[in-house]
This record gives structure tokens, sequence and C-alpha cells, in this order.
């Protein structure tokens, strides 16, 4: 078996896990806690009834990681009973995007998912009430700095995050899935017209279907840090197969890309869930999500840099070229988010400027 491509295995065919001595369950475990997956893999061996054939030593590691991560979402839940009141003072809905979504959706792959923030979605014009809000239920804005302030309130698609003054706990305030920079837009008023309730109140809100695959997919392919790129390309993957057997879901996701510009990231998404995970793809969504395919060159250029980046970030997972695809990707997720007088502007505050301030 091969080391380098033992997490992904893991996903790929989980019975094959049975034949795993302790030393390759050692490595295993170590890969899977770099991409925050070790509680999916319990999952997916619970899931599988393959969890008692594994040794002891790695059962009891999978099964004490997965108990921290059940007591960790019962807070989480908690917490967004807390936002959910302040954002219905302000006069907004709780829209919940990624991690915390999935969980309040009760999606299959969700019952692993680990996250360190929640992240939510309100329309443009409603920011000042909603910050103000979540202000007066004790949430505080980070980032003091005055250039950092400009660069997230002009700039991105998001204010700066906000932490909570006793529970620590962190908000992402978005308004928008990219930023006001990118050369792509994706209306945010379409994204917050198709959003679904998931709770009997009707007060908690998440994506539609395709839109959730969507954001997924933009999140991961347009953001530069790759440090859980596994787990996201792992959420894709549960996606797609919980929404993939709803009749109609392929051709809707597909034309739903196309509405919201988003056909690039799409491609990527599909394409590496398939090479990487063994993801059930239907050839037909693959032949239409070929309208967000890059030309030739390029897409050889960019299996290279992503087949390296969505590894687990661990020295066994690692080539000499992984470092290099890894910094490659960072720059590119920069020049996607601003143009280059805005990005040279930015990186030349980031690097001398904002050092000196610390200092």
């Amino acid at each position: 078996m091969n080391r380098r491509e033992l997490v992904l295995q893991a996903f790929r065919d989980p019975a094959s896990l049975t034949g795993l001595d302790l030393m390759q369950w050692d490595l295993l475990l170590r890969q899977a806690r770099q991409a925050n997956l070790l509680v999916s893999l319990y999952i997916l061996l619970i899931d599988k009834e393959l969890i008692e054939a594994i040794p002891e030593q790695p059962r009891r590691h999978l099964e004490w990681s997965h108990s921290v991560t059940e007591r960790y979402k019962q807070a989480v839940l908690w917490e967004i009973g807390f936002i959910q009141k302040a954002l219905g003072e302000a006069g907004v809905r709780l829209i919940l995007l990624k991690g915390a979504a999935y969980v309040m959706a009760r999606l299959p792959h969700a019952r692993g998912r680990t996250f360190s923030d929640i992240d939510i979605l309100v329309p443009k014009d409603s920011l000042g009430n909603v910050e103000a809000s979540l202000m007066l239920h004790g949430w505080q804005a980070t980032h003091h700095d005055e250039y950092d302030q400009r660069y997230y309130r002009n700039w991105m698609h998001e204010i700066p995050p906000m932490q909570h003054a006793k529970r620590m706990s962190v908000i992402d305030v978005h308004h928008a899935i990219l930023p006001v920079t990118a050369p792509i837009h994706p209306d945010s008023r379409k994204l917050l017209a198709a959003a679904r309730q998931v709770d009997a109140q009707g007060d908690v809100f998440v994506f539609s279907p395709a839109d959730m695959v969507l954001h997924s997919a933009v999140h991961l392919f347009h953001d530069g840090e790759y440090d859980n790129g596994l787990r996201d390309l792992v959420d894709i993957h549960g996606l797609l197969q919980h929404y993939g057997a709803t009749p109609g879901f392929w051709a809707i996701l597909t034309a739903r890309a196309r509405e919201l510009e988003l056909t690039r990231p799409l491609f990527y998404a599909l394409r590496y869930a398939a090479l990487l995970l063994h993801t059930p793809v239907p050839a037909q969504a693959l032949q239409d999500a070929d309208i967000g395919r890059p030309g030739p060159l390029l897409l050889k250029l960019m299996d290279q840099l992503f087949m390296r980046a969505l590894l687990p970030h661990h020295p066994s997972c690692d080539d000499g070229w992984t470092a290099s695809a890894r910094a490659i990707l960072y720059i590119r997720a920069n020049w996607l988010r601003m143009p280059p007088w805005l990005l040279v502007r930015h990186l030349f505050h980031k690097a001398f400027l904002s050092p000196k301030k610390e200092g």
C-alpha cells in the first residue's frame, strides 16, 4: 500500500484497512490527524461495520477523538442558539455556511466534521445591524489594525472575524462567497433566496444542495491555505454522495454553476474528488462540467499542483515538489482575490509596513 496516499486509500476502500499492521495504522492516524479527518475515519469505519476488525490501539484512539468532537459539537450547537438570537434582534435570518451548516443539516459526513469557527452569510445592507447586534451580545471585533479593517470592509467578502468576550467563540460574518475584488461575482441575492430551513422553528437556514457544493468548491479552490485541503475535499465527496442520488441533482448543479459564474471551481471539485477519493460522479455530469475546463497546459499544471497540495500536510505525504506546489497555489489564490495593482499594494503592506507596526 502506498504510504504517501494511505489516508486516501482509507476513504477509497475502507475494507483494505483491516489488513494494516500497527506501524501502518500509526502512520494513517498521523496523516488523518494532520488533515483533521480522524473522526471522519472513525465514522466511516462505523458505517462500514469495520470498527471491530481493526486493532485495539488505533480503535481506542479513534473512539477518544470521536468523544472529544461530540462534546465540541454540543458546544457549537449551543453557540448557534446565541447567534440566532442576536440575528433575530437585528431582523436577519441565520444562514450557516460550511462546517456549522453541515452539522445543522445533519448531513452524513458531518458526523465526523470538525471546525474552529462558525461562518454565516447575511445581506450586505444588513451588515451594520448584524455587527451591532452581535456586539451587544458579547462578540468583539478582531484585527484592530486600520489597514486590516479597511482590507476586510472595502475589498473582502466578510467583515473581520468576531470573537465572544467570554466564551471565545469566533464568528465569520460574510456578505458574499468571494471577495468584492475577485474577477467573478456569484450573486449573493440568489444564494440567499435559495437557502433552505433546517430547524423546526424555521429560524436557521443553509444553502441549497447545489449551492452548498459550489460554495465548498469555491472555498477549496480559491483559497491559498491547504492545511485542511483534504478535509474540504472530503466535504465535497460527502455532499456529492449524499445529494447525488436525488433525481435531477447533477443537472441542477451544473446549471447553477453556469448561473453563478462558478464553472471552473466546479470542474476542479468534480475532477479531484473523482481522482483522489474515487467519488462516483456520473459521466454526463463530468461532461457538463467540462465547460469550466482550463486549457490542456494549464490543466496539466493544476494537476501537478493540486494532486500534491490536497494531500495531508505531513512529511510522509510530501515529495520534492510539494512545498513549491503549495507556494504557487498561495500566490494563485491572492491573484484570484484581487487585481494586480491591489495585490502588489497589499503584499507590500503586509510584508514591510505591518511588521513595523507590530514591532
